[in-house]
């Protein structure tokens, strides 16, 4: 797996524009992520439709087009520096296909950040642009509001990420082991939905990768896992990071599922690394080359993030 093209870091001053892709957004959570932005000294700009809710299916921030046509203007828009989404839910694969690949591959690399429903944003990233993201905390999201760590370590990834090359989680060795690799990942249902989608991922082979879940029963995690590995999806995978699983079940439930589907791929696996669905979320770049040290709940990228 090649190491993709990393856009440039932000300066104050920076116009970053939300966006909404996913599920509807609660107006007084906007506001105090964009409050947030502006005391970093950035320009956040709101796309037309974030506050949007479908008419039939409230559980989407808009229309599909709607929320596709944010995302890609924000995208081409080259007075933009970054696009930050507000939040997850779901909706992404409603829209991912109403989006111009070739015109925001034209308009060049930028930021951008999401997770859990983002995750098949992530990949199409990815894949279709060649860019590195960032997996971290949304404008809209109550732990990014809420929580300074969760701020404070996507704000120095954006503006100074040579100051973060290396990721101290503090997890530790379900396998132990070192690996290297390059970063890819999200939430675990999101990637087992994308398996035979247009232009998917063939398979994480040469990758280091993250996963994390919110609110999944244990055997749906099972299913999701399993699914992975029938497919072939997981052979070649070099190391595995898993973050939180939030209001899924009890952890030792949970904890017993992980080794049993992926203690056998041969690689070293680390647990609670403090990223996805959970307080404090640490920012992960997908698309970099780094090193995992499972032992000590250690990630070292092998260059910033971001340019």
């Amino acid at each position: 797996m090649e190491e993709l093209v990393r856009p440039s870091r932000l300066a104050p001053g920076a116009r970053v524009a939300v966006v909404a892709p996913s599920g509807p957004v609660p107006e007084e959570r906007l506001q105090a992520g964009l409050d947030v932005l502006r005391g970093w000294d950035l320009d956040p700009v709101v796309a037309p439709h974030v506050l949007d809710r479908h008419e039939e299916f409230t559980y989407l921030a808009g229309t599909d087009a709607d929320r596709a046509a944010d995302l890609q203007a924000a995208w081409c828009d080259p007075a933009v520096d970054a696009v930050l989404c507000a939040r997850g839910g779901y909706g992404v694969q409603r829209m991912i296909d109403l989006l111009d690949w070739d015109a925001m591959r034209a308009a060049g690399p930028k930021v951008f950040v999401g997770f859990s429903d983002i995750t098949a944003l992530h990949e199409a990233f990815a894949n279709r642009l060649g860019l590195v993201t960032l997996h971290g905390p949304m404008a809209a999201g109550i732990d990014f509001i809420k929580n300074t760590r969760a701020q404070e370590h996507l704000r120095a990834t954006l503006f100074a990420p040579e100051t973060v090359r290396t990721i101290a989680s503090g997890g530790t060795a379900l396998v132990p082991g070192r690996a290297r690799g390059v970063t890819l990942g999200g939430c675990l249902c999101l990637l087992a939905a994308d398996l035979g989608t247009p232009h998917a991922r063939p398979s994480a082979r040469g990758g280091l990768l993250c996963l994390e879940d919110v609110g999944e029963e244990t055997y749906r995690l099972d299913r999701y896992l399993t699914q992975l590995l029938r497919a072939g999806w997981l052979d070649g995978v070099r190391g595995v990071l898993l973050g939180s699983w939030q209001d899924c079940d009890p952890y030792p439930r949970v904890r017993a599922l992980l080794v049993d589907r992926l203690g056998g791929l041969g690689v070293p696996v680390v647990e609670e690394f403090g990223f996805g669905h959970c307080e404090g979320a640490l920012t992960i770049p997908f698309g970099v080359a780094a090193e995992l040290d499972a032992d000590r709940g250690v990630l070292t990228l092998e260059e910033p993030a971001l340019r």
